[in-house]
């Protein structure tokens, strides 16, 4: 796990580096377009990633989008992520599969 997806950083950091106020970063949890962890005591632990992610949100709400859309952008990049694996995948066992059995044929 690279440092930048640990949930180490409170949000008082958070409100620091982003320029955004704890209102804002709590509204965007509760649109469900970022998901902190949560210490045993309740405290909210972002990474360095959700600090890149918080802020496209706010560029994205400033060029005019609302956090539906922005949610929604969202899961079609996950979509796409996804299939983008599985494309790699097949690929990848069907290179498998071929050079199996070129070797199999220079034996």
């Amino acid at each position: 796990m690279s440092y930048k997806d640990k949930k180490v950083i409170t949000i008082g950091i958070v409100r620091e580096l982003t320029g955004l106020s704890e209102r804002q970063i709590r509204y965007y949890e509760e649109k469900k377009l970022i998901s902190p962890e949560r210490s045993k005591g309740g405290t909210r632990k972002y990474s360095f990633h959700d600090i890149d992610k918080l802020m496209e949100i706010s560029e994205k709400l400033e060029d005019g989008l609302n956090t539906y859309e922005i949610r929604q952008m969202e899961k079609k990049q996950m979509a796409k992520k996804v299939r983008d694996q599985m494309i790699q995948g097949q690929i990848n066992a069907a290179f498998y599969k071929s050079t199996n059995k070129m070797n199999r044929m220079n034996k």
